[in-house]
């Protein structure tokens, strides 16, 4: 069915720049390489519940060295995944292990609320400790790459985009199911045997259940690629715990000004935390931006956006630039934003990009 309905999804199996920017993604989809929690959970960690966070740290700056070495050599061939043991404690469960210390004073985003999740406190995301999650299916309105996508949205959200298209989720208008994260990786594996190209971690934002959703993949062994869903206002340990789990880091840049960026969604501090974590997703995995174009908002936001881009992380990178705004939620507090997008204001940005030297544009 999928196919019928967006062709493109099939068509871009072919696409010669999407390829090369999400080459090792496509290769986990035709069988030749391995979803990275999955090398992850067969790297050797030796600590314990007592191991102090700075050597806990220090061993995972180590072992993240070591995972790379690893996946060059798994990905070239020269060692096999299969003839990799388990071990009892490996480099995903060091992961698991500091992202459940960081809940008891917990600094997942940028906002760094310092809350005891374990205890019942909770921050400006309003999550607990037991994940929350909206709803889950083959989403086919992504990317043309990830389609069929499975999708798993989560409750809650790190910031307050007054013109959130998904506010019953991130601002808790719904409820939630509550799942562990053996739920989780049930539902990650069901997706996977229907045909999903990948894990699409999604909210709301990610972020907040960064720890629960390490611990799923734990409890997997399908390649299955980790798709991170995130508005990329994470905080810098949490992009580190990313790095070696990730497969494909799906982000937003949302602002070029921080003034708009506390104006229109409370994020102290956005820009250089979003330009941060897309360096690192760069380093670390394969990346694809994606850029809403706001209207009123092309010079503050867009345009630099797309100049920092192109600057930083370089002109082939896979960049979605989106026309798709609408007014939502309390989108009407804000003068500019009580409209849909131009075409006129659409094409501007397009043709900014192009100018640019973008080449690998989906829009």
């Amino acid at each position: 069915m999928w196919k019928i309905v967006r062709p493109d999804a099939l068509a871009v199996l072919q696409d010669e720049k999407c390829r090369r920017s999400l080459s090792r993604y496509f290769s986990i989809l035709e069988g030749r390489k391995h979803a990275k929690f999955r090398l992850a959970k067969r790297l050797k960690a030796s600590f314990n519940g007592n191991s102090s966070l700075q050597d806990l740290w220090r061993l995972h700056e180590k072992l993240t060295e070591e995972f790379y070495r690893l996946e060059a050599k798994v990905d070239k061939g020269e060692v096999r995944l299969e003839g990799l043991p388990l071990p009892e404690k490996s480099y995903l469960h060091l992961k698991v292990e500091l992202a459940k210390r960081i809940l008891r004073e917990c600094h997942f985003c940028e906002r760094k609320c310092r809350v005891n999740r374990v205890k019942g406190e909770k921050g400006f995301c309003r999550c607990g400790v037991e994940t929350e999650v909206s709803s889950y299916f083959a989403h086919l309105g992504e990317e043309p790459e990830l389609v069929p996508s499975g999708t798993i949205f989560t409750m809650g959200c790190s910031i307050r985009c007054l013109h959130c298209q998904n506010w019953t989720i991130s601002q808790w208008y719904e409820k939630g199911e509550t799942c562990t994260p053996e739920d989780l990786a049930a539902i990650v594996e069901s997706l996977w045997r229907e045909g999903c190209r990948n894990a699409n971690l999604v909210g709301g934002d990610p972020t907040p259940w960064l720890a629960q959703w390490l611990e799923t993949f734990t409890h997997l062994d399908v390649d299955i690629p980790v798709v991170w869903n995130s508005n990329a206002y994470y905080s810098e340990e949490a992009a580190k715990l990313l790095a070696g789990f990730v497969d494909v880091y799906l982000l937003d840049f949302k602002y070029g000004s921080n003034r708009c960026a506390e104006r229109l969604s409370s994020a102290p501090g956005y820009v250089e935390t979003a330009q941060r974590n897309h360096l690192y997703a760069l380093k670390y995995g394969e990346l694809i931006i994606r850029v809403l174009v706001l209207p009123g908002h092309l010079e503050c936001c867009a345009k630099p956006i797309l100049k920092w881009i192109a600057e930083n992380l370089g002109t082939w990178v896979r960049v979605n630039i989106m026309d798709q705004y609408r007014p939502e939620w309390r989108a009407w507090e804000v003068p500019e934003l009580r409209r849909r997008l131009k075409r006129s204001e659409f094409e501007e940005v397009l043709n900014f990009a192009r100018e640019l030297g973008l080449t690998n544009l989906c829009f």
